[in-house]
C-alpha cells in the first residue's frame, strides 16, 4: 500500500522539475549556447538554482503524500491489455448466452422439464384432455404428466394409455370414459413395463413376465369378471379391483415373456428363449388374415379353450427371434442372424412379397429375400431393425462391402465399409412409405433415401461412421424416425455459442389429415422432414431456428432424485407424441 501511495507523488516530482526548467527557458538556454562563445556557465548560478528546485520538490512530495487519498497504481500496457480482454470476454459470454440457439435452449428445457408433448386429432380428448378443441396442430404438453417420466406410452385416436414410473397403468380419452377426461390410474401394483393396444383391449407386460389383457373401457373394467388375486398372507386373497385376464403361453422352466407387440385383433409375445407366441386380443372379432402366424387357424378351427389362448409359432422353432413388430393385421419378426420373417395381411403389399388377389394374406412366416435388394454379390447383408404400423412395414439393413467374385482386393477401396439403409413397403397413398412417392400398393421393398447411406465423422475413431436409426415409430398413416447421430449434453451453465447442447434429429412423414405430423399445416408429406420445436421450449431465435430434437439417454434431476431417462416418439392413429421415458 505504501509503495502504491508513493508512486504517484514521485511521478509528480519529476514533472514539476521539468516544469521548473521551462519557467525561465531564455536564461538557461542563453547560458548554454554562450559556451560556444568560449564562456562556461557560472557554477555560482547553476547550483543555487538546482538546490531551490530540489527543496521545493521535496516539500511538494511530502505535502502530497500527507494530504492526497490513495490512488490506484498506474497500470502497465500488459496489465491494461489483460483487463480489456477480461472485460471483452465477460460481455461476449453475456451476449452469447442471450443469443444461444433455439436448438440449445430446447434441449436444456427438455432436460429440466420431462413430460409428454402430443398433437393431432383431439376429438376424443386424447391429445389434450383439458381442451375441447378437436385438433391440436403443433406439439402441446399434457399437463397431467408435467414433471413425470414413463415406462411406456401408446396413443390412439380414441384412447391413451401409459405406464407410470412406478409401473401402474394410466388411461384417458373418451375410449376409456365418456365423462371423465383426466388421466386415471387403473391397473395398479403389477409392476408393468410395456403395453400395446388392440381395437378394444390393452395388453400389458409386467417385469416378471406376466401378460395382462383388460378392456379399454372403464365401464367394462368395472362390470366384467374380476379374477381372484392371491396374497402373501395365506387365505387372504381377494377379488381384483377391475376386470382383466392373464395370457398364459406354455413356457419352459426359467423362460418368460420379455416383449409384446399388437395390432387391431392380435398380439405377439416374445420370450427370453427367442420363441414367439400369438393370441387373439380383441373381443369383437377373431384374427382372420393370417396375422397369428399359424397355418389354417381360424375361428372355426381354433382349439378348445379360451378364445385368447396363446399359440406358439412352431414354424420358427429352432430360430431365435430377437425383435417383433405388428401392424394392424400383419407382423414382422427379426432373428439373431439378421433375417426378416413376415406373415398376415398383404392387401397393400405390407409383407414385402408379391401381391396375389387370390391369396391376399399369408398365414405362415415367410422369409424376405434381402439379397435381391443388393445385386452384384459384393455385400454382406444383415437386417438390424423392424417396425410396422397400419398397413406399412419398415426394416433397416447394415450392408457391408465385401470382395465380390473376380474382384482384385487391391482395386477395391471400400472393403469393410458399412452402409446403413432403410426399406419400406405397404400402403403409400398418403406418403407413409417416405420414399417421395404416392403409391397405393407397394409390394416390393423400396429404399427410403432420406434415411439411407447417412454418415458422420467420429472424432474418436477418426473416420466416417454410419448414422443408423435409434427408433422408428409407425402409425396408421404416418411415421417418424429418430436418428442415432452424435449428440452433446455436457455444456456448462455458462455456455457460449461454441459450447451448446444438441440432441438426436427426428423426422416425420406421411398422412397429415389430422395435423399429426406437427408441421402446423394439413398437407401430407412423402419424404422425411424436420418439424419445429414447441414454442415453450425455444429461445430468442425461435423464428429462425426451431428444429425439434430428441434427448438421448442421460442422467437428469427429477426433483431430488437422479434418474436415467430419454425421450421417445410415439405415432398412433392420427396422433403423435414425444415423452420422457425411464
Amino acid at each position: 500500500m505504501l509503495a502504491s501511495r508513493a508512486r504517484q507523488p514521485a511521478t509528480k516530482a519529476i514533472t514539476l522539475a521539468a516544469a521548473a526548467k521551462r519557467t525561465n527557458p531564455t536564461r538557461l538556454q542563453c547560458r548554454y549556447y554562450s559556451s560556444n562563445n568560449q564562456q562556461r556557465p557560472s557554477s555560482s548560478l547553476v547550483w543555487p538554482t538546482l538546490g531551490a528546485i530540489g527543496v521545493g520538490s521535496a516539500a511538494f512530495v511530502g505535502y502530497t503524500y500527507l494530504t492526497n487519498e490513495p490512488q490506484p497504481a498506474k497500470r502497465t500496457p500488459a496489465e491494461l491489455t489483460f483487463e480489456k480482454s477480461r472485460t471483452a470476454d465477460k460481455y461476449s459470454k453475456e451476449y452469447n448466452r442471450a443469443e444461444l440457439s433455439a436448438q440449445h435452449v430446447q434441449v436444456k428445457k427438455s432436460l429440466e422439464s420431462p413430460g409428454i408433448y402430443a398433437w393431432g386429432s383431439n376429438c376424443y380428448r386424447v391429445v389434450d384432455p383439458d381442451s375441447d378443441e378437436t385438433i391440436v396442430k403443433t406439439p402441446r404438453k399434457i399437463s397431467y404428466f408435467d414433471g413425470k417420466v414413463l415406462r411406456d406410452l401408446k396413443l390412439d385416436e380414441r384412447t391413451g394409455a401409459a405406464i407410470s414410473e412406478e409401473g401402474d397403468l394410466i388411461q384417458w380419452g373418451k375410449g376409456f370414459s365418456e365423462t371423465e377426461f383426466k388421466p386415471t390410474k387403473t391397473l395398479a401394483g403389477k409392476d408393468l413395463v410395456s403395453l400395446c393396444m388392440s381395437r378394444n383391449r390393452i395388453i400389458a407386460l409386467s417385469s416378471n413376465g406376466n401378460v395382462y389383457s383388460l378392456p379399454i373401457s372403464k365401464d367394462e373394467q368395472e362390470s366384467g369378471p374380476k379374477p381372484r388375486e392371491s396374497s402373501w398372507v395365506p387365505y387372504l386373497g381377494s377379488r381384483a379391483r377391475i376386470s382383466y385376464r392373464l395370457l398364459q403361453p406354455r413356457l419352459s422352466l426359467g423362460e418368460k415373456v420379455t416383449t409384446i407387440s399388437g395390432g387391431e385383433e392380435h398380439v405377439l409375445l416374445l420370450t427370453s428363449s427367442g420363441r414367439v407366441f400369438s393370441a387373439a386380443s380383441a373381443t369383437d372379432s377373431y384374427p382372420s388374415r393370417g396375422q397369428l402366424g399359424i397355418p389354417g387357424l381360424t375361428w372355426a378351427t381354433r382349439p378348445e379353450g379360451p378364445v385368447d389362448a396363446c399359440h406358439e409359432i412352431t414354424a420358427l422353432r429352432g430360430t431365435k427371434i430377437v425383435q417383433i413388430s405388428s401392424g394392424d393385421h400383419h407382423s414382422l419378426l427379426l432373428d439373431k442372424d439378421g433375417r426378416v420373417f413376415v406373415f398376415g395381411d398383404n392387401g397393400f403389399g405390407q409383407l414385402g412379397i408379391e401381391f396375389d388377389p387370390a391369396f391376399p394374406y399369408t398365414d405362415a412366416p415367410t422369409l424376405l429375400p434381402l439379397e435381391k435388394l443388393y445385386p452384384g454379390k459384393i455385400w454382406n447383408l444383415k437386417a438390424t431393425g423392424i417396425a410396422a404400423g397400419g398397413a406399412n412395414s419398415f426394416f433397416t439393413v447394415d450392408a457391408t462391402r465385401i470382395l465380390g467374385p473376380g474382384e482384385d482386393k487391391s482395386l477395391v477401396g471400400n472393403l469393410g465399409h458399412i452402409t446403413a439403409d432403410t426399406w419400406a413397403f405397404g400402403k403409400g397413398i398418403t406418403g407413409a412409405l417416405g420414399n417421395g412417392r404416392w403409391t397405393h400398393l407397394q409390394d416390393a421393398p423400396t429404399k427410403v433415401k432420406a434415411l439411407s447411406g447417412l454418415s458422420e465423422y467420429d472424432e474418436k475413431k477418426k473416420s466416417l461412421v454410419p448414422i443408423r436409426l435409434q427408433q422408428l415409430s409407425v402409425g396408421a398413416t404416418h411415421a417418424s424416425a429418430v436418428l442415432n447421430n452424435s449428440t452433446h449434453l455436457d455444456s456448462s451453465k455458462r455456455s457460449s455459442l461454441s459450447d451448446t447442447n444438441f440432441g438426436s434429429d427426428v423426422l416425420w412423414w406421411g398422412g397429415n389429415e389430422f395435423w399429426q405430423l406437427g408441421t402446423g399445416k394439413r398437407n401430407n408429406i412423402p419424404t422425411p422432414t424436420n418439424i419445429n420445436a414447441p414454442p415453450d421450449t425455444v429461445g430468442k431465435k425461435a423464428q429462425t431456428e426451431r428444429r425439434l430434437q430428441i434427448i438421448p439417454r442421460h442422467k437428469g434431476k427429477l426433483g431430488n432424485r437422479t434418474v436415467s431417462m430419454e425421450q421417445r416418439v410415439e405415432c398412433g392413429k392420427h396422433v403423435s407424441a414425444i415423452y420422457s421415458a425411464v
